[in-house]
């Protein structure tokens, strides 16, 4: 299906793309698999592309899916990939799987969260991470990240807040800049406001920041694997993320399997 579209309009989100992930136009045709005359005729709108070119500007792009339908729609082609709710019929066994992969962590804690932070699913063990966290938080929708680095959830109970927190601002960053959205940088600004103003101790290790949780029976010491549909060809399912916690002492696992009892 093509729609009435306007080739400025496709040629403007070309550019803009392709100044944002650094290709030169040489770059861009070659991933591509196009000339730079062809590229350039494109960006300037003096050629409107074909769903198939469009397609594979934006998988050479590494558009996520939500971006590669932007993408077809500003060159006048609908939407490619299906964005469906995670209540739909089709999607019962997606559920049913994630809900078996949930349980089957206890009695470590996991959560599925959309982009941004927002809580889709939770296993039993959640509560540890959750405890004592204001009601208003709790509330849906519930983001996990909100809950995280707010004072009155979780922030008060970790013991390595300014390091862990801006872990997660930092991981933000990295989306931001690889997917503008004003709608993250607004969250982000909130989050940072979150946190104390406390530079990284000498060797500190950025990329690797175990979460470090007072509990009443002592400090637990989390970290987390993030799992991602790396091959969905549905918008919802491309954005879910998996964070499964995992103890990084025997203590901490001592304690978790306690408390499943």
């Amino acid at each position: 299906m093509t729609v009435l579209a306007e080739p400025e309009q496709f040629a403007r989100e070309l550019r803009r793309w392709r100044t944002r992930r650094r290709f030169s136009q040489l770059d861009l045709a070659i991933r591509a698999d196009t000339t730079q005359r062809h590229l350039s005729f494109l960006e300037q709108g003096r050629s409107r592309p074909g769903r198939v070119m469009v397609v594979r500007l934006a998988e050479s792009l590494g558009l996520s899916l939500r971006e590669r339908n932007e993408l077809l729609l500003a060159a006048g082609y609908a939407p490619m990939y299906a964005e469906s709710s995670l209540d739909a019929p089709e999607l019962g066994p997606v559920r049913e799987a994630l809900e078996r992969i949930l349980d089957g962590h206890l009695p470590y804690p996991a959560v599925v969260v959309r982009r941004h932070g927002e809580l889709v699913a939770a296993n039993a063990a959640f509560g540890v991470l959750h405890e004592g966290a204001a009601p208003a938080l709790l509330e849906p929708p519930l983001n996990v990240l909100r809950l995280a680095l707010h004072p009155e959830g979780m922030a008060r109970r970790v013991e390595n807040l300014p390091e862990w927190g801006r872990h997660i601002t930092g991981s933000l960053r990295d989306q931001l800049r690889q997917s503008p959205d004003p709608d993250l940088e607004e969250f982000i600004a909130e989050l940072d406001a979150y946190l104390p103003d406390v530079d990284p101790p000498a060797g500190h290790l950025g990329f690797a920041v175990p979460l470090r949780l007072r509990v009443p029976e002592g400090e637990l010491r989390l970290i987390t694997t993030l799992t991602s549909f790396a091959t969905a060809v549905d918008v919802t399912l491309s954005e879910l993320r998996l964070e499964a916690f995992l103890p990084a002492d025997e203590p901490t696992a001592a304690i978790l399997r306690r408390r499943a009892m």
